[in-house]
């Protein structure tokens, strides 16, 4: 085997596909296991097809690289059949069911190779697992694991749930009430982003990006836009960067004060309950004074922002926040002083660090089990390089630590916003966006409220969008709460969903 030097990209980088060394599938193979040994994580993995070669695709792994604040781009090309490299490297799991399912081809010796999103093939006449192509696969077709014995027996939840989540099947495998197994089949949301964007930028791309999750606007917005400006060298204003770090941190403050609350509704403690849907109201209502939009649609753009923030605002919007701010900590104090809220957290869908980091979990859920996964930390832009250095982590794992997680980081988001919205700096608020460079590749990696928000833009000669890549931080987690429930009590998922609260459209595209 050769030497290996991966290229290598910090957050908001572009590099020329020139530079990005085609590997042998055993150097590629090698190379990759080697990273996720050394504490690397797969943050994406996609397939394109080579220009004129026929059905052959180039595969790309990007890996990042947490302590070092970069990317390694490792390379290869495959045929219509390649090795699997889960059995080695779980975090490849759902990346080769994905691959399978988008291009007909297959992973051999995959475990559990099944459908991800039931689409058709994105290439006319193939199918991985030799369906009809001339028909559209039926969503949630496919085997599920089973647990077979004297008193063992199958739950199916969903995909239609009573309220008013999104679409999901869930199926359990039990023993009386203890939980055996869970699998997880999503899809029923799938809209065919990645293959809207090919050819793009397009009119509405920025609009789709709002709405690949839509508690998540500003954080996919923002990753969309990393990847443009990088792509046409454009240096963002040092106002825009504070004003989108402000709607970032306003965005998750909504909703990990409404997550909090719906865990208190999900165990009946009123108060709390109660509280934190006027105060995620409050929060949103911040968000919609900066932009008119309670989502935060309409703000970002590719080169900064479309909306300035004057003197009078950021001063009305520090007075806000600040008399929402007690009422915060209060509710939040009440909930977890309680000893009955206690009694039901701690303990529930724990889930091991060693077994969060073989899944490449991000966010609230790796930070709960002690792994520390920040963007803002480890691959910081903007403002986030002077401004963040408070890298909180839990310990236990369960669902008392994912509420915990939300709590300190509704307290240092709140922190950020003051210390943003005291030093706005004295700039424009959008530079022009140049052409976008051709045949070169660029990454931008935002902390959502959920966890990282993981975008690569693939551009062709003509600087168009040849291929591009969107990993919601549900696509890492779902298998998560799938381990989380082991051993559970099946009476508890509804708490450990909702401690996860993950999102179905970010996962299903």
């Amino acid at each position: 085997m050769n030497d290996l030097n991966p290229q290598l990209l910090k957050n908001g980088e572009a590099v020329g596909l020139e530079s990005v060394q085609i590997l042998d599938f055993d150097e590629f193979s090698l190379g990759l296991l080697a990273e996720v040994r050394k504490q690397g994580r797969v943050a994406a993995c996609f397939a394109v097809p080579v220009t004129g070669e026929g059905g052959e695709l180039e595969l790309f792994a990007l890996v990042a690289r947490d302590r070092n604040a970069c990317v390694a781009v490792y390379r290869t090309r495959i045929g219509e059949r390649f090795s699997s490299l889960t059995p080695n490297c779980p975090q490849m799991h759902l990346f080769e069911r994905e691959i399978a399912e988008q291009y007909g081809v297959v992973p051999q010796g995959h475990p559990w190779l099944k459908p991800l999103r039931f689409h058709r093939s994105w290439r006319t006449g193939v199918d991985a697992w030799g369906r009809p192509t001339d028909q559209h696969p039926r969503i949630g077709e496919m085997e599920f694991y089973r647990v077979d014995g004297e008193g063992v027996h199958e739950v199916a939840v969903g995909p239609v749930h009573a309220g008013i989540i999104e679409p999901g099947h869930f199926r359990f495998q039990c023993h009386g009430e203890k939980v055996m197994h869970l699998e997880i089949s999503l899809g029923y949301q799938h809209r065919d982003i990645e293959r809207m964007l090919q050819g793009g930028p397009h009119p509405a791309t920025m609009s789709q990006m709002e709405t690949i999750a839509g508690d998540t606007s500003i954080g996919h917005g923002l990753a969309y836009c990393q990847v443009i400006e990088a792509l046409s060298g454009c240096e963002v204003p040092a106002r825009a960067q504070s004003i989108r770090a402000l709607a970032l941190e306003l965005e998750r403050l909504a909703n990990h004060l409404g997550d909090i609350g719906a865990l208190a509704g999900d165990v009946g403690f009123l108060p709390t309950f109660s509280y934190c849907g006027r105060l995620r109201g409050d929060y949103l209502n911040l968000t919609a004074a900066l932009c008119g939009s309670r989502f935060g649609r309409g703000l970002v753009r590719p080169g900064g922002v479309l909306f300035d923030l004057d003197p009078a605002l950021a001063g009305e919007m520090l007075a806000r926040l600040k008399a929402v701010q007690g009422n915060t900590l209060g509710a939040m104090e009440l909930f977890f002083d309680s000893p009955s809220v206690s009694g039901r957290f701690e303990g529930r869908g724990r889930l091991s660090r060693s077994v969060a980091e073989d899944l490449g979990l991000v966010g609230v859920a790796a930070k709960a089990c002690a792994v520390p996964r920040d963007s803002r930390f480890f691959h910081p832009t903007g403002v986030y390089r002077h401004l963040f250095d408070d890298l909180i982590t839990e310990e236990t794992g369960d669902a008392m630590a994912r509420a915990r997680m939300r709590s300190r980081e509704i307290s240092v988001s709140i922190e950020l916003i003051r210390r943003i919205l005291n030093d706005l700096p004295d700039d424009p608020v959008r530079a022009p966006i140049g052409p976008l460079k051709g045949e070169a590749l660029a990454i931008g990696m935002v902390e959502g409220w959920r966890g990282e928000v993981f975008h690569a833009g693939l551009t062709d000669g003509a600087g168009r969008l040849r291929r591009y890549k969107i990993v919601d931080p549900s696509f890492h987690n779902w298998m998560g709460l799938a381990m989380a429930m082991r051993d559970e009590q099946i009476s508890d998922f509804p708490l450990c969903n909702k401690s996860f609260n993950l999102s179905y459209c970010g996962f299903d595209l």
